[in-house]
């Protein structure tokens, strides 16, 4: 068995450590996400907690850790006789991200259940992890029919496993802990808020400290026991004071002053539902029993803020996490020693609801302020073969119309197109190919019904064989690669037209997180094009690229497009199953080079002849039109849309036709 890295030899990271031990102190602060760059820590110090936590009493042999002060009446093991216990240590229990639903939850042996009537039921890892750490490496990967049995469990602290009938249930409470790293993409809101407590990370930029990781981490690879060992009397006093923290927690008083300071808090910054709140009140009081007090302070709460908000206050995948500390601290002491029955504050002062943030907040401010800063704006100019032009800020976004993939795939779960899934509306059976996970029971009695007598039957019961199983045929939607190839040339720099067109593809990159697709931008201008992102999960990311980008010089449209479909080419390499969305953002003008025009046809009637779905949203303007991205559009065997027509609300029937020209053109 390995010996982890003691938590007590993490340099640095103290609002890390301190979320992971409050957690420690009190488990119903509801979990820890770590947001970071790879190489932080992170999951080393998340391993590293496991070691500190008391150990747990269970019954005997119960395979789902109940407790035996206070048994779980449903346990699948149970029921359990009284007076039975042992101790073990709290265990972590990883979850990977390519994990399937019935290692996550559990597997009914449906043949027996059917045959048999008997309830055979192969615990998943929620109940490995009942009172214990259940830690998700890279959340933000995870499938969405996981996060949903993850969401599930955390909200009613137990897990239900239910198969054509049969259902189980048993005790599932644990710490959840997360950790991401933002460049691969971004968590699902109703995950983000399931998190208690969030906490940024990074490297430190000290050298001594860098210095000092380094020695450290080169010592306990040389010899971990010894490592270890030297660490141990600061192991066992953190493990001790965890333990006298958690005695301590009942007797923590939190105060009405304490209680009013924290709803100011989160109605100054805006924060959605209770939850937040909820939240604060545990984290202070866990804070408060941490440092050996039994009363909450103002000093409590605002360090409770400072890890319980952040991640709150993000209204969309653009905005920048954090608070703004000057507005916290105005708050605070706004609210200082206000008890009940003191005059109520000044709805619009500094406390009040409706506040809004400071504009100028800077990159720790909250969520209100900008997250596209105006880049390139008054500052040094960008060249590109042409004219310089300066980049310029993206308009304001807006919902979009739904753009699909024609046909059925069988790619990565999202919300996008058609596609054969584990989940989504039953179509059809099959015989299982492997392990039998979604049963069509109807076909299943079909398949068994013509042997009954053959095979001896005399009770009320089927007569069940392995061939007679038939496995759900399921569709649902999938996940795209979404990718974008913009036209930055001198043509499209107007200012005005360019912030239009940059809001567009901002407001497509929003509907391409909503729906779980990965994205890449593409961009060509003066003589050539390039990959300003390869395909990638972070939206974010690719909002940051098209921000920056700068403008001018030539239109070499069929440069863009053969870098595009060379990044399809590659990408179709490493995931085969994920269809791809060409997104063609131009004003369809070719210039530079013999026979522009020519050479951007023949380029896309590559994208035509392997059917790749496409859409080309038209860029021209003013009162003479050429019509060249319409022409453009039906040599990539797709169809155009206008900026103006993009919106959700003026393009009623888009899907319909994107699809319907794939279908002509195919």
């Amino acid at each position: 068995m390995s010996i982890p890295y003691p938590f007590t030899a993490v340099v640095g990271q103290n609002d890390l450590r301190l979320a992971l031990l409050l957690n420690a102190v009190s488990p119903a602060v509801g979990g820890v996400l770590v947001r970071g760059e790879k190489g932080t820590a992170k999951s080393t110090a998340v391993r590293a907690l496991s070691a500190l936590l008391p150990q747990v009493a269970v019954v005997p042999g119960c395979r789902f850790s109940c407790d035996p002060a206070a048994p779980d009446p449903s346990c699948p093991d149970g029921p359990h006789e009284p007076g039975q216990e042992v101790e073990r240590p709290a265990r972590m229990v990883e979850l990977p991200v390519g994990a399937s639903e019935d290692r996550l939850v559990g597997a009914l042996d449906i043949e027996r259940a059917l045959a048999e009537g008997v309830k055979s039921f192969e615990p998943g890892l929620l109940a490995q992890a009942h009172r214990g750490i259940l830690y998700v490496d890279e959340v933000n990967l995870l499938h969405d029919h996981l996060v949903d049995l993850l969401l599930d469990a955390a909200a009613m602290g137990a897990s239900y496993v239910e198969r054509e009938g049969v259902s189980v249930r048993h005790a599932a409470r644990f710490l959840l802990v997360g950790t991401m790293n933002p460049e691969e993409g971004e968590l699902r809101p109703q995950l983000l808020d399931r998190f208690g407590l969030t906490v940024e990370v990074a490297a430190s930029r000290e050298p001594d400290q860098r210095v000092e990781v380094v020695r450290r981490r080169l010592a306990y690879d040389d010899d971990p026991a010894g490592f270890a060992a030297r660490w141990a009397d600061e192991e066992v006093a953190v493990r001790g004071r965890i333990v006298a923290a958690r005695e301590l927690l009942p007797r923590v008083l939190l105060g009405d002053g304490a209680l009013r300071q924290i709803a100011a808090v989160c109605s100054a910054f805006e924060v959605d539902g209770m939850r937040a709140d909820i939240v604060m009140a545990r984290t202070a009081t866990a804070l408060a029993a941490w440092a050996g007090r039994t009363d909450v302070l103002a000093e409590d709460v605002r360090q409770a803020a400072l890890l319980a908000l952040p991640h709150r206050r993000r209204r969309n995948p653009f905005d920048a996490p954090g608070l703004d500390e000057d507005r916290l601290d105005d708050t605070l002491e706004e609210f200082s020693g206000q008890d009940e029955g003191d005059d109520d504050p000044d709805p619009d002062g500094p406390g009040g609801g409706g506040g809004q943030p400071t504009p100028d907040s800077g990159p720790q401010g909250d969520g209100d302020t900008a997250a596209r800063p105006e880049a390139g704006e008054g500052g040094e100019p960008q060249t590109s073969g042409g004219r310089e032009q300066s980049a310029v800020r993206a308009g304001e976004p807006f919902r979009t119309k739904a753009l699909s993939v024609p046909g059925i795939g069988e790619g990565a779960a999202g919300r996008r197109s058609r596609a054969r899934t584990e989940h989504g509306r039953t179509t059809g059976a099959r015989r299982p190919r492997g392990a039998l996970t979604k049963l069509h029971l109807a076909a299943t009695v079909r398949a068994a019904a013509p042997h009954q007598r053959a095979r001896g039957r005399s009770g009320p019961g089927l007569v069940i064989r392995r061939d007679d199983l038939r496995q759900a045929t399921r569709e649902g939607r999938e996940g795209n690669l979404v990718l974008f190839v913009v036209d930055a040339s001198g043509s499209m720099a107007a200012r005005q037209r360019m912030g239009a067109v940059k809001g567009a593809v901002l407001s497509l990159l929003l509907d391409a997180y909503q729906r779980r697709d990965k994205v890449g931008l593409v961009t060509f201008r003066g003589s050539a094009a390039e990959v300003a992102l390869p395909p990638t999960s972070s939206v974010d990311t690719a909002a940051a690229r098209l921000e920056s980008l700068p403008t001018g010089g030539r239109t070499p449209l069929a440069a863009g497009l053969l870098k595009a479909h060379e990044v399809l080419r590659v990408e179709r390499l490493r995931d085969p199953a994920r269809r791809a969305l060409v997104v063609v953002v131009t004003d369809g003008r070719a210039t530079g080079g013999p026979d522009p025009v020519g050479l951007a046809g023949r380029a896309a009637r590559l994208f035509a002849a392997e059917q790749i779905a496409s859409v080309v949203v038209d860029c021209e303007s003013g009162p003479v039109r050429l019509g060249l991205a319409g022409r453009l559009a039906d040599e990539l065997g797709g169809t155009a849309v206008t900026l103006d027509a993009l919106r959700a609300d003026a393009i009623a029937g888009l899907v319909r036709d994107v699809q319907g020209t794939s279908r002509r053109a195919a």
